[in-house]
């Protein structure tokens, strides 16, 4: 038996998970726990959660692996400060004291930190260290639906490594292509993030959002003067135009005079240039990834691929991938970022270092991606009984037609049930339900429920069984990582003279809460066998309707991830304008609320996706 506790820490979007003989038992983010938003810190929290689910002592645990080599990472550091100098010093400066401190020594530290679950005198369990980039291969490849399949990762950086190729078969993962920091498709788009006026790590799926109300006017320029692409899909950026090397922004003066203007400040208005310049990277970047997909396809012959790493969270180009891309079979690892890494390291360390047997699971491994806490009825009503709030309590048979009626009557419903979603995205268990056929739901939910920007678009769950009669799709998609477009049918015509966030006065299908300007939707397909329970609210919501799909987004207070416990819960729900709260069995309605309870609840807001 092989017990693997897998680390990703100290850098953003902390996060631990367990294996046991090659099963995942239990994944979370540190972020759910601290209600640090991409909380850095080691997460103490998160191990405890999957110690606790496995009943496990630290010192049961056969090994634990970290997903990073920091030693390679400094290696980088130190170069390219040294290939730069004296540029970047104050940089240079900033950064060496916390790496001499602390990062250096990471396995110093990490033994530090881990005795805490230790008594004394106990030894720990072997330490490991993975590649960043092998333990995102071994995300995306070893819980996927294939014995083998290319394998492509596509991030930021790690230590050196930005984009990689790999060939999965079986339990061997063989690296094939590397890209090296500082040509990279991430901070590319990250450097567009910023020059647009959002915050690198976090907005980038605003500027995706953003990108259909624009034009690709700035294509042939970007091309022009920031890449040079080459036939094996790899590139180069040209770096005179880039501050990230050695700088503290992203972009330099180069870059705002080849695109007329300094960098947007968040607080100022957005114009059409940087809607154009969102919807031009965006188009580079699918069309790169198409590049890069491409070579893989041809050196490793593979008719299935596998995605991880940060730039994989980009459905739009995911989708596109999908229908145009020389594959017949795509999955995602739902985790992509960083916070999949941990997951990546302990599977690593299961089939190569353990060489554990690897078994095919025709669906997938990750067990709907559900590998957070749940509560059990008694715990919430234990909760809801001491803070006096008043509930109802619902029978199995009751919960999914209420539901589905409360929507059906278009109320906005915080949807609290099961184990907690590992990843970024809300997948019906810590989510905020609504009818997508409202043509006021997006604005309400984004003004009211959510408190972000309007141009914003929700994303939509439907049963698999009739995902294609909505939306064209050639293969399930139940991590929501696929954009696709409506079915033609489905679209609605409008005036195409409006431009512009003007776009979203218009509806342009009948679905218009989960429409997008361009007739696409990111789509989260409900398998019953999954979630049954989801699906059975889907179904009955059909046949309160005839339609199978209702908007999902994330339950989360502003600045804050999304809810994990009850108590988190029942904040966000009296903090905004949500009628009604399903915890569990327990209905929650906000007009029999405490009125003074709720004013204070207000004084924190609804915000990011």
């Amino acid at each position: 038996m092989a017990k693997i506790l897998g680390i990703s820490c100290y850098y953003h979007d902390s996060a631990v998970a367990l294996m046991i003989d090659g099963e995942i038992i239990a994944a979370a983010q540190q972020e759910r726990f601290s209600r640090i938003k991409h909380d850095p810190a080691f997460p103490t929290e998160a191990i405890s959660y999957c110690l606790a689910q496995a009943q496990l002592s630290l010192d049961q645990l056969d090994a634990i692996i970290y997903y990073d080599k920091p030693l390679l990472k400094f290696e980088r550091l130190l170069e390219t400060y040294l290939a730069m100098a004296p540029k970047g010093l104050r940089s240079f400066l900033k950064a060496m004291p916390v790496w001499l401190k602390e990062k250096l020594y990471l396995k110093t530290l990490l033994r530090r930190e881990l005795k805490q679950f230790l008594a004394e005198k106990t030894a720990l369990p072997k330490l490991l260290f993975s590649e960043h980039h092998q333990a995102h291969a071994a995300s995306a490849f070893y819980p996927s639906p294939f014995d083998e399949a290319a394998v492509l990762c596509l991030d930021g950086v790690g230590e050196w490594v930005t984009s990689s190729i790999w060939h999965g078969k079986g339990n061997e993962l063989t690296p094939l292509l590397e890209l090296h920091f500082p040509h990279s498709l991430g901070l590319l788009y990250s450097a567009f993030t910023y020059y647009c006026g959002f915050k690198v790590n976090s907005g980038e799926y605003k500027l995706m959002g953003l990108a259909p109300y624009g034009k690709p006017s700035y294509v042939d320029m970007i091309y022009q003067h920031l890449l040079d692409v080459k036939a094996d899909g790899s590139f180069c950026l040209n770096m005179a135009y880039f501050d990230y090397e050695t700088g503290s922004c992203m972009t330099n003066q180069k870059f705002a005079q080849l695109f007329g203007a300094p960098a947007r400040n968040a607080s100022e208005p957005l114009e059409q240039r940087h809607l154009d310049l969102a919807r031009s990277v965006q188009q580079v970047t699918e069309e790169l990834v198409l590049n890069i997909a491409r070579y893989a396809q041809q050196i490793t012959g593979s008719t299935n691929l596998c995605l991880a790493g940060g730039v994989a969270l980009n459905c739009v180009a995911n989708g596109r991938l999908l229908r145009e891309g020389p594959f017949d079979q795509l999955w995602i690892q739902p985790a992509a970022g960083d916070a999949g890494g941990a997951l990546g390291a302990a599977l690593l360390a299961s089939y190569q270092y353990f060489a554990l047997p690897r078994q095919v699971n025709p669906t997938d491994s990750m067990q709907g991606a559900l590998l957070g806490p749940e509560f059990s009825p008694e715990q919430i009503q234990s909760y809801l009984d001491l803070e006096a709030l008043p509930y109802q309590q619902l029978s199995a048979e009751e919960l999914p037609r209420v539901t589905a009626q409360l929507l059906a009557d278009q109320a906005v419903v915080g949807w609290f049930q099961g184990r907690m979603e590992f990843g970024p995205r809300a997948l019906g268990n810590r989510s905020i339900l609504a009818d997508a056929r409202s043509p006021q739901m997006q604005k309400v939910m984004n003004l009211k429920i959510k408190n972000r920007e309007s141009f914003r678009p929700f994303a939509p769950i439907v049963t698999v069984e009739k995902m294609t009669d909505y939306f064209q799709l050639s293969q399930p998609s139940p991590y929501m990582l696929l954009v696709a477009p409506l079915q033609t049918e489905l679209q609605w015509p409008v005036d195409s003279e409006i431009q512009g966030l003007a776009q979203q006065q218009q509806q342009h299908s009948a679905l218009p809460a989960i429409t997008h300007v361009d007739y696409s939707a990111r789509v989260q397909s409900v398998d019953k066998k999954q979630n049954p329970l989801l699906h059975q609210v889907l179904s009955e919501f059909e046949q309160l309707t005839t339609v199978p799909v209702l908007v999902n987004t994330s339950f989360n207070v502003r600045g804050e991830p999304p809810v994990c416990a009850p108590e988190d819960a029942v904040r966000g729900f009296l903090a905004t304008e949500m009628d009604y709260l399903l915890l569990g069995p327990f209905l929650l309605d906000k007009k029999a609320q405490d009125p003074q309870r709720i004013a204070l609840a207000k004084q924190t807001k609804f915000a990011e996706d």
